[in-house]
């Protein structure tokens, strides 16, 4: 089995319980609340400036222009996609990305950016930067994916444009390309080198849930 492979294997049952969470469940059912979902979309927002920093880490370590263009497409997507859709979202609420720069990360995102930051600023090199970034990027694919094809009825909802920007072919393609890279750099690391880059994939897969979680919250300062 192969090291992508065998990460795939053990962090789906976090996975899982993303797709199962209030928030997630709420969403497909057309009964989240308008709060959670505001709350949702100005936390994600934040949390994505933080989760570009990753990437520059990543640059800053980068030993080949593979490496660099890998971090600048994966940076690409975060900010003309994901970026693009919840800018928005953001302006149907009246609020502006400027408006919530002020706001803080509440505890749960806090320490998930802090997590995947520590991993790219710490780590060897791109094995450790993309452990910290990819279960992000990969879940977001799996979870909307299966939402969608057991409520393909989302898509008459709100909550389609975000549903939309992971549930498609080119999203797909895009974590493909990831994988297969990650798969490389990952290729033959010693062993102790090898369990901390799991290490770093799961916390952060356990983050995701935590995020989810949090999610079903509405926040009081928006």
């Amino acid at each position: 089995m192969t090291f992508w492979n065998r990460l795939m294997e053990e962090n789906l049952p976090i996975w899982e319980q993303c797709l199962n969470s209030a928030f997630l469940q709420k969403l497909w059912e057309g009964t989240l609340p308008w709060d959670c979902f505001k709350g949702y979309i100005v936390d994600d927002s934040l949390y994505l400036r933080e989760y570009a920093k990753v990437f520059a880490w990543g640059m800053v370590k980068a030993e080949d222009m593979e490496e660099i263009r890998t971090y600048y497409e994966l940076l690409s997507f975060v900010n003309e996609g994901e970026g693009a859709t919840r800018l928005c979202y953001l302006e149907r609420f009246g609020l502006t990305d400027a408006g919530i720069q002020r706001l803080p990360q509440r505890p749960e995102n806090l320490a998930y950016t802090r997590t995947m930051i520590a991993a790219a600023r710490d780590g060897a090199g791109a094995a450790e930067c993309m452990m910290a970034c990819l279960p992000c990027m990969v879940s977001y694919g799996w979870i909307f994916t299966r939402l969608l094809e057991r409520f393909p009825g989302v898509g008459d909802t709100p909550y389609w444009p975000l549903v939309r920007d992971y549930a498609g072919a080119e999203y797909r393609a895009a974590c493909e390309r990831w994988a297969a890279f990650t798969e490389k750099i990952c290729t033959g690391l010693e062993p102790a080198r090898e369990r901390r880059c799991a290490e770093i994939f799961r916390a952060c897969s356990v983050h995701e849930l935590r995020f989810w979680e949090m999610s079903g919250r509405p926040r009081e300062d928006i």
